[in-house]
Formats: C-alpha cells, sequence, structure tokens
C-alpha cells in the first residue's frame, strides 16, 4: 500500500483498529498489500520438457579419486589382513559397503602428484620383498608399498569400480609405463605369467590410462610443447592386451589456476596426428580453493565467506566454456572428452592434523557445491564425460572419514549417494528462474535445478537451494504431461557449516521430502541450504 493511501483509511478505520489489523497480519488481506518478504515465497516456476532429449550424462562423472596422501589409503581403504578393524584381505569392510551404495563408476590411482613418483614394480609381490620408499610429494611420509597393484584392483573390484590408472611420465620412462600396462592385460606373456604368479592369472581391465598428471608442475614440469612429446611417446608404446574393455587415453590439460596453453597444444597435436597415437579424453583440474595457500575455514565461516567459496564454484562453468571452445576448433566432432579429473572444496586444514595429510571438515556448504558441480558437468555432457572429486577418503572433500575402527559419512557422500539415478541418464531440457541470491557486492543464483530420464523411463529432478537464509516454493511441471506422483528427499541442516561427527554422524543426512501433486503439478518447498532429488511419476 501507497503511504498516501494508508493515510487516508487511518481516520476511517482509526488508529487502534489498524494496529490490530497489522498484528493479525489481515491488513494485506483487506487491502491487497504484499508483504515485504514475498519475492521470496513466490514460487519458482520449473518446467521440464520430456520430449527434448539432452546427451547422456557420462556416469563417470561422479568418480572417485585416492591418491597416496595422508590417511587417504592408508588407514582410509586399507588396515593390513591382520587388523582387527574388519577387513577383507586388508581392504576395510564398511568403507566398501558405503561405497557401493555410491554405484562408483571409477577410481582414479595411484595420483595425483604422487602418480609420478610411483614405480610400480615396488608395489607387486610378496609383502616383506616390497620396497619402502619416501612420499616425497606428500608430507615425506614412508610409503612401505603395502596397496600396490593388485591390492587396488581388489579394492575396486569390491566396490564395483572401473580403473583409472595414472601413469608415471615425470619421473618415469615409456618402457615401464608400457610394462606396467602389458603386465595389467596381457595374456600370454612373461609379464602375464608373472601377475598370474602373483595371484590374478586373469588380465584386468583398465579403463582410463592416465599420460601423466599436472606435468606443468609437480608431473614435470614441462612446457606443453615438451609435453606433447612425451604424450606422443608414451601413448604410442602404451598398449591394451584386454579386448574386454577398450582404455581411453587420457591427456594432460590445463589447471584452472592456469597453463591455459595446454589445452591448445595438445589438441592442435591430435588434430594433425598419426596412426601411431591417440588420446581419447583431456583431463582438466579446478578446486574450490580461493587463492593459494588455502586459507578458507572448513568450518566456523561467515555468510559472505560462503558465497565467495559458492562464486568460485561456479566458475567451473566457465572453465569448462573456455576449454570446449578450443577443442571444438581442433575436434568439432566431439571425439575427444573431458575428464575433470580433479575438482572439489580445497580450505585450511583441520586444527591438530599434519598439513600435508589435507584433512579438513566436510558440511553441508561441501554439499551445496558438490551438488552444483554435478549440475555443471552434466550441462556440458556432450564433451564432459567424466569427473573425480578429490578425494575419496580422509583427504580434502572427503566421502568418508575414519578414525581406527570408526567411520562417518559426510554431507558430499549423502550429495553423491543421492544423484546415483542421474548416472547414464538422458539429461532432459528444464526451465526456471534462477533467481537472486544476493551477500553484499556478490550475487549468485538462488536455485539450482537440473533434470534427467533413466533407462526405465523415470524422470529425476535435482534441486539445490544456495539461499542460507530463506527457503523456495517451487511448482514443478511437465510440458505436455500431468504428475500423478512424486518421491523425493532433500539433504538439509540446521546450519550451513553443520558437520556429521564420529560422535554425531546424523546431523546432515537426508530425509524425505514433502510433496503434493495438485492439478497435475507438483508443489513443494525446499529449506535454505539443501539439496534435493525427486523421482516424478507423469499420467
Amino acid at each position: 500500500m501507497r503511504l498516501d493511501m494508508y493515510k487516508v483509511f487511518v481516520p476511517v478505520l482509526g488508529r487502534a483498529t489498524m494496529k490490530l489489523l497489522r498484528l493479525v497480519g489481515l491488513i494485506g488481506v483487506v487491502f491487497g498489500i504484499s508483504s515485504i518478504n514475498a519475492s521470496a515465497n513466490t514460487a519458482v516456476k520449473v518446467s521440464i520438457d520430456p520430449a527434448q532429449d539432452g546427451p547422456v550424462i557420462n556416469r563417470h562423472i561422479f568418480g572417485q579419486f585416492a591418491e597416496h596422501l595422508g590417511r587417504g589409503v592408508y588407514e582410509g581403504v586399507w588396515v593390513g589382513p591382520d587388523s582387527t578393524i574388519p577387513n577383507t584381505r586388508g581392504i576395510r569392510k564398511d568403507v566398501v559397503g558405503a561405497l557401493k551404495a555410491l554405484k562408483v563408476p571409477n577410481v582414479r590411482w595411484p595420483g595425483g602428484c604422487f602418480a609420478d613418483e610411483y614405480h610400480w614394480r615396488d608395489g607387486i609381490g610378496k609383502p616383506e620383498d616390497r620396497r619402502s620408499r619416501i612420499n616425497a610429494s606428500w608430507a615425506g611420509r614412508p610409503e612401505p608399498n603395502s596397496f600396490g597393484t593388485h591390492e587396488f584392483f581388489d579394492f575396486i573390484q569390491q566396490i564395483g569400480a572401473d580403473a583409472f590408472i595414472s601413469a608415471n611420465v615425470g619421473s618415469g620412462t615409456v618402457q615401464e609405463a608400457a610394462d606396467w600396462l602389458e603386465y595389467l592385460t596381457a595374456q600370454d606373456s612373461s609379464l602375464a605369467k608373472e601377475r598370474a604368479a602373483n595371484g590374478h592369472p586373469k588380465p584386468y581391465e583398465v579403463a582410463f590410462w592416465g599420460i601423466g598428471n599436472e606435468v606443468w608442475g609437480c608431473g614435470g614440469p614441462f612446457t606443453a610443447e615438451e609435453y606433447v612429446t612425451k604424450l606422443k611417446q608414451f601413448s604410442n608404446f602404451s598398449t591394451n592386451h584386454n579386448k574386454n574393455m577398450p582404455t581411453q587415453q587420457v591427456a594432460v590439460g590445463p589447471d584452472g589456476d592456469g597453463f591455459p596453453e595446454y589445452a591448445e597444444v595438445v589438441m592442435n597435436a591430435w588434430s594433425k596426428r598419426t596412426w601411431a597415437w591417440n588420446i581419447e579424453a583431456l583431463s582438466l583440474h579446478r578446486y574450490t580453493r580461493n587463492g593459494w595457500p588455502p586459507n578458507i575455514p572448513a568450518t566456523g565461516f561467515n555468510q559472505k565467506q560462503y558465497a565467495s567459496v559458492i562464486k568460485e564454484t561456479l566458475g567451473m562453468n566457465d572453465f569448462i566454456k573456455t576449454n570446449i571452445a578450443i577443442m571444438d576448433k581442433y575436434d568439432p566432432e566431439k571425439k575427444v572428452g573431458i575428464l575433470v579429473d580433479e575438482w572439489g572444496t580445497w580450505y585450511a586444514p583441520t586444527k591438530g592434523t599434519d598439513p600435508g595429510y589435507l584433512e579438513q571438515e566436510n558440511s553441508q556448504r561441501d554439499a551445496i557445491i558438490a551438488a552444483l558441480n554435478f549440475n555443471i558437468f552434466a550441462r556440458h555432457a556432450d564433451r564432459v564425460r567424466g569427473a573425480n572429486i578429490a578425494q575419496m577418503i580422509n583427504v580434502l572433500q572427503a566421502m568418508i572419514l575414519t578414525d581406527k575402527e570408526k567411520m562417518v559419512l559426510t554431507p558430499t557422500y549423502h550429495a553423491f549417494r543421492m544423484y546415483v539415478p542421474f548416472q547414464n541418464a538422458v539429461r532432459l531440457k528444464t526451465n526456471y528462474d534462477q533467481g537472486v541470491y544476493k551477500e553484499g557486492d556478490i550475487n549468485l543464483p538462488k536455485i539450482d535445478v537440473i533434470s534427467a530420464r533413466d533407462n526405465q523411463g523415470r524422470i529425476w529432478v535435482a534441486v539445490t537451494n544456495i539461499d542460507p537464509k530463506q527457503s523456495i516454493d517451487v511448482d514443478l511441471s511437465l510440458l505436455g504431461k500431468s504428475i500423478a506422483s512424486a518421491d523425493g528427499e532433500i539433504l538439509k541442516a540446521p546450519t550451513i557449516d553443520a558437520v556429521n561427527s564420529f560422535a554425531k554422524p546424523d546431523v546432515v543426512s537426508p530425509k524425505n521430502l514433502s510433496l503434493k501433486a495438485i492439478n497435475g503439478q507438483l508443489k513443494f518447498t525446499i529449506a535454505p541450504q539443501s539439496v534435493s532429488v525427486i523421482s516424478v511419476k507423469s499420467q
């Protein structure tokens, strides 16, 4: 109501009456006045066109990453067969059970920076005969090589994942890499017999073969042109002998903080390649860390810091678009995919831990960040065909934290589990108004939505409320169809920095989402700072 109208009605109704009307909220009804918070309560209309198929959201964008770093492998995955912690051939049973629920598509191993100092022969054979090393990349920790090739493949077979092996280009040789791939995949050779003698007669399957890691930094360092020379050699002589699964060779690309020339140089060389070498994917790395060294707290942050981190996360979209534009010049048919094989949050280390172990708390904010990255990858699914969060257990944005026999699932774990239906689903066209969430001078979208249809014909919708202050009402409709019913769950928390601890493991955990199908539309409310995934049934 305008101020002049208010002045007109006050003498008529009397000030006492007007005061009462204001108190009970009837003045808005009587005079049609909108609440000052009406923009927050107005429903966001989301429409999905089931007839507009997009590309398939490759299941490999939900990949994991396990590097020999801190307690990621040792204590996180491997405790040894003699441990009192329940295990299968040295691999933690509780961790395996938790990861199986995520339907992990692939695990990238052994690094990271560690990959380019890793010599695979140190990690095969009898445990007592294995060579101990110093992990020069991460905190100078002794590396016993108890967890090597056979243990890794045992682990991924237990959880049902494919292998993503990072070959040593930085300190290794072409022959060493070629021998490793032959050892893994050959049926009839001296190396195959050696593998059989070490307990695995049947060849392994290798889905991805990474030719180096961050060769512009810890994995080299090489200029882009120097790396291309290495790339051609390693690609030419790295032969997969197991035809049951083709191996995709992955070249090193740029980092979110620099080395943009790598995409140009590598793709230009690929476009002029001969029959002797090839790549199927280009690796991209990008972390959310707000500068170097990372100093943003993992918990106890304020809303301005929250908004700043979300803004940086959303920068993943432009980073991918920039590299897609370069790749399109040399590969308009999109034969070479993008693998964002390192992504995630990187905060200040948790107090009381070794800074070189990169252990940090994992809060509801990280679940929001995970969902936003999933959505970005899905929107570029015609080129982005894989991604690996850093990292799986006890390191950076982990799915799982362990402490001796105890295990806790993080908010990021729950986001991954909720998004399982999007693996290999067909992306659908989704229309909605993102709105604006403002924090100081930072403007962000309030809401982020994707939808997809799985191979059983079910429609799935993921809705993320970025705004930590206000809930959002949603009206969801399907073009050309009526919604009969829906099921869904929501991941929300009492505060944006809420965490799951060993003492309180369920502070942040998915709950059923209240949904109502009315006149062919779905109506629901999503809490602040939340992630929701909904299965929609139409008629």
